[in-house]
């Protein structure tokens, strides 16, 4: 019983990341823009890489500027594999 939870747990565990909204021109569908940041293994240098996700926006309430936090989900179109979790901050 207490393995079956475990199981669960670990196989519902979704990414999430945090990003700014890029594009929100599509319907119900926004671009957000999430960018990280690591060590080069050889130079040791911090390098930022940016990523650009097709997020699903149910009520079309982004806006370009916002800062969202996003999870993984089931494919819902070709692209679009993520959903919106919360506004963090809107754009001024």
């Amino acid at each position: 019983m207490a393995n079956e939870a475990t199981e669960t747990a670990a196989r519902n565990e979704r990414k999430v990341r945090e990003g700014v909204v890029r594009s929100s021109k599509m319907d119900k569908t926004a671009v957000v823009e999430v960018t990280s940041r690591s060590r080069h293994p050889q130079y040791n240098k911090t390098v930022q890489t940016s990523a650009r996700y097709y997020v699903h926006d149910e009520d079309n309430t982004l806006n370009e500027g916002d800062l969202v936090r996003i999870a993984e989900t089931r494919p819902l179109s070709k692209k679009k594999r993520w959903r919106l979790l919360e506004i963090v901050e809107r754009a001024r």
